[in-house]
């Protein structure tokens, strides 16, 4: 029981001297890549919505025999 505390503590230790190498971006750049990510996000989902819609509307017409 006694080594399992000791790895936990070595292991909590490793990690805040890891956390102070990191890069941390500033407010701008962070709020930069926000709406990168939103607006990627808002398209992406406006094309596969689209295409969903398209497919649906073309799979509708194969099953009702339009194309028979």
């Amino acid at each position: 029981m006694r080594v399992d505390m000791v790895k936990i503590g070595k292991f909590i230790s490793q990690v805040k001297t890891e956390m102070q190498k990191v890069a941390w971006p500033s407010r701008p750049e962070l709020i930069g890549s926000t709406v990168i990510v939103l607006v990627s996000t808002l398209l992406l989902s406006l094309y596969i919505g689209v295409c969903d819609m398209f497919f649906s509307r073309f799979v509708n017409l194969l099953v009702s025999g339009v194309f028979k």
